[in-house]
């Protein structure tokens, strides 16, 4: 199902349910059940065949043996293949004897709700909260229930914050009002589940159901969709039942906004310290807190709260807009943050320290291989920015590419984006139509907010279609910013759809086998000099064939091959390598090139080219 069709499909749905909420309700009942229906009757067709088998054996002897056999084998293949064994949640385990308090909260959520109980509660280093439920039966159920919280946000929201949160959760699973409602969405979460196992799963019994859930699981998502959505609607009533409305609201403002902080300021201002030094000198759990109360100043909470406030549904998540859930509650943006010592992670109690540090452990372990290797490139990248500097203001001329790594340097790790802009701006009144500088000129024009970045990047890529997929990209973080949200959707759709386009191509190009066509390289004798030059200066290179891959995607692209062979009375794989290695080592080729051995196993190859006029070029 395209997105549009998905679009289209879910429009349509929301207006039946609309009309008749009862009769669409039914249909979305049915359509779940029809699912379910499917797996158990195809699982009992095959077991009906199985005793089939085994009662033919009376009849036809080792040959119903034999069916039998088969059957049984295809049996077992097939209820593998829906035995899904998804990894557990990951995050420190926590017990009532650990956090007495937050046990009795969600003791008392789950009595007033009616909903099942938990079998482990989790806490996890992300600033969410949910319920994962695992099957013990594959496709068939028996779940063991987890409940997931958020260290960040135990520590960024108040107690009454955090129990709305909790009840919001403990919603999706009441089994009191709302009992169809919530098992429905329970349903959408299992068949994606159940949809990206088996796309993993290489089994013969996976063709029974693969194409039937790659029909089924779009569609049943979007025909569920309002319902889903509706669900996300009820989880908050029942939280401002359990709470107050003033909770919810206070609670889904201040997550909104300490996700904008936490992306925007403190983690990425907890990673520039690499710039800076060798090694961490910081714990970002253990202080997440007290930076939070400190740092998140009232302008840039309105701001943040503005732009979250600005932004609609989407299709992409059934959850809807801040918007749309203040006003389901009749409430109106509210910040609230806990003063020191009244966060929620208090109610953690003596385990909290543990887990603090355990995280803070973890984190540095993970981090510091890729801290000290940007540490390295930073001091590298200052001691080419200050030899460019030097060359430059010494009246030196620099070539385009010093001149434009001059630039990039000049804003990280120079810190100066005024001047790389400006240094930009005069290499692209030298070189007005180099895509390349277009781009970076606009990016940085775009990250200042300055409108003049767009016509610079839409041009970049018209100039050059590989600069398409990251001009998107920008021009869609832009409009994000600036509460262009139609224009931000566009963009992102037309950069999914040029990823996918993207990665189909170099699929294509990835493999090489002798049924496809090839044509003439179609270089120009000054390039195909200077490639011959190169491969001959390769002593143990024998011959080398130069063709041209014909692609449907992309055709624009060359996609070359170059096949070799190399000089020895017999081929070794050993010779073959380093051949290899010494071309991808010294040949400047004029595009993507695939390079392969027409020795061995690829003989056929050489032959194939043997026979292309023009093709041998050493």
């Amino acid at each position: 199902m395209t997105p549009g069709e998905f679009e289209t499909l879910v429009r349509r749905l929301e207006e039946q349910a609309r009309r008749d909420p009862a009769g669409y309700r039914t249909r979305v009942l049915l359509l779940a059940l029809s699912g379910n229906l499917y797996l158990g009757l195809v699982v009992l067709l095959i077991f009906a065949l199985l005793l089939g088998a085994i009662a033919s054996v009376y009849f036809l002897k080792a040959l119903g043996v034999k069916i039998a056999f088969v059957v049984g084998v295809f049996l077992w293949i097939v209820l593998k293949a829906l035995w899904i064994r998804a990894e557990p949640p990951e995050g420190a385990e926590i017990t009532p004897r650990d956090a007495p308090e937050l046990f009795g909260m969600i003791e008392e959520l789950r009595a007033s709700l009616r909903a099942p109980r938990f079998h482990r509660v989790l806490i996890t280093d992300t600033l969410n909260a949910g319920v994962a439920q695992l099957p013990r039966l594959g496709a068939f159920g028996w779940y063991r229930n987890y409940l997931l919280i958020g260290l960040p946000l135990a520590k960024t929201l108040t107690v009454e914050q955090f129990k709305a949160v909790l009840a919001h959760e403990f919603g999706h699973l009441a089994r009191g009002h709302g009992t169809v409602s919530n098992w429905i969405y329970c349903q959408r979460l299992r068949w994606e589940r159940l949809m990206g196992v088996l796309e993993q799963v290489e089994s013969g019994g996976v063709l029974l159901f693969r194409p039937f859930l790659r029909w089924y699981t779009p569609y049943f998502n979007a025909y569920s969709y309002p319902l889903a959505r509706a669900n996300e609607f009820e989880a908050d009533a029942t939280s401002a039942r359990l709470t107050s409305p003033g909770a919810v609201a206070s609670a889904l403002t201040a997550s909104s906004v300490i996700a904008s902080y936490l992306g925007e300021r403190y983690w990425p201002g907890i990673h520039r310290q690499a710039d800076h030094q060798p090694q961490p000198s910081f714990t970002p759990f253990a202080g997440m807190g007290p930076r939070v109360a400190a740092e998140l100043d009232p302008r840039a909470a309105a701001g943040w709260i503005e732009r979250a406030m600005s932004v609609r549904s989407s299709l992409d998540d059934t959850h809807p807009s801040l918007r749309e859930r203040l006003k389901a509650i009749g409430q109106t943006a509210s910040l609230a943050l806990p003063v020191a010592g009244e966060a929620a992670d208090r109610l953690l109690g003596p385990s909290l320290e543990g887990i603090t540090r355990a995280f803070d452990r973890r984190w540095l372990d993970g981090i510091l291989p890729a801290w000290r290797q940007r540490y390295q490139r930073m001091q590298e990248a200052r001691r080419r920015l200050a030899e460019l500097d030097l060359r430059q203001a010494a009246g030196e001329a620099l070539s385009t590419q010093e001149a434009y790594d001059r630039a990039l340097l000049t804003d990280s790790p120079g810190g100066n984006a005024a001047g790389a802009i400006e240094q930009l701006r005069a290499l692209h009144a030298r070189l007005p139509r180099d895509a390349v500088v277009m781009l970076s000129l606009g990016e940085l024009l775009l990250a200042r907010d300055d409108d003049a970045g767009r016509a610079h990047v839409e041009s970049s890529m018209q100039l050059d279609d590989r600069g398409i997929a990251k001009g998107c990209e920008l021009l869609r973080d832009y409009c994000w910013r600036k509460g262009l949200q139609d224009e931000a959707r566009a963009w992102h759709q037309r950069m999914a759809e040029r990823l996918e386009l993207e990665q189909a191509a170099a699929k294509e190009r990835a493999i090489v086998r002798t049924s496809d066509r090839f044509e003439r390289h179609g270089l120009d004798a000054e390039t195909l000099g200077r490639l011959q030059a190169q491969l001959r200066s390769i002593p143990q290179l024998k011959k080398a064939y130069f063709v041209r891959k014909q692609v449907k995607l992309l055709p624009e692209r060359a996609s070359y091959v170059l096949a070799y062979t190399v000089r020895a009375y017999w081929h070794t794989r050993k010779r073959s390598a380093e051949v290899l290695a010494q071309i991808q080592q010294q040949a400047q080729f004029p595009g993507e090139t695939m390079i392969l051995s027409a020795e061995g196993g690829n003989y056929r190859f050489g032959r194939k080219f043997r026979w292309m006029r023009g093709s041998r070029i050493v």
